[in-house]
């Protein structure tokens, strides 16, 4: 009986989605760590709002949308990119985050509650990555973009290997399914960030005059 309850034990804890669930808890305990070092003022909440709000405009807009969820847009990433080079990292952890929550409202498919963590906070967290790019705007877009892939490749493999064809590897099938939209996604993304002129927008939002600046 005891060695029952052991053995137990022990397929519970090399299961897949326990390690799923202990790897997801490190990584927002270790980006909530890094989150602290953020010094909040009224201007970085404000752009932070801007952004969130504009990639959920853009993430209307889709191109083409997966029938397991995941969409081609209108480079609604573009903004959360842009937090992360204007800001840093940590930063963009912080707006990742948020915005993968706004996701999970917008376009949800639950099927569960660790794969809801790895296929919206957490990939779009991922994207904060782009802040350790400052001035390597294309190079830090393509980190981003592949640290969320990554993310979506291990929900996929984990919660949607069921959907895969016969005879297919859940591995392939969720690289293939993953790759297929962020990779269009990328493209766009990418030409987005050649075309703007992100170091003037970037000092022209830094120089902007808040309301609240106005009656100080």
């Amino acid at each position: 009986m005891k060695g029952t309850f052991v053995d137990n034990i022990a397929t519970i804890a090399a299961s897949p989605t326990t390690i799923l669930i202990l790897a997801g808890v490190i990584l927002l305990v270790v980006a909530l760590m890094r989150m602290k070092k953020v010094n909040f003022s009224a201007r970085m909440m404000a752009h932070i709002g801007l952004a969130l709000a504009l990639a959920a405009i853009l993430h209307a807009f889709k191109l083409y949308h997966m029938p397991q969820g995941g969409s081609v847009t209108l480079g609604s990433m573009i903004p959360i990119l842009l937090i992360a080079f204007f800001y840093g990292a940590e930063t963009g952890y912080l707006t990742g985050f948020l915005y993968g929550m706004i996701n999970l409202i917008q376009d949800p498919f639950i099927l569960h509650p660790v794969q809801v963590l790895f296929d919206y906070p957490l990939p779009f967290m991922a994207l904060g990555l782009a802040g350790y790019f400052k001035g390597r705007y294309l190079v830090g877009t393509v980190v981003g973009i592949i640290g969320r892939f990554l993310f979506h490749f291990i929900s996929g493999i984990v919660f949607f290997a069921s959907y895969a064809p016969q005879g297919v590897s859940p591995y392939l099938y969720s690289f293939l399914f993953n790759a297929s939209y962020l990779g269009v996604e990328c493209i766009i993304c990418l030409v987005l960030m050649r075309v703007l002129p992100i170091e003037r927008i970037e000092m022209t939002i830094r120089r902007q005059p808040l309301v609240s600046d106005n009656y100080k």
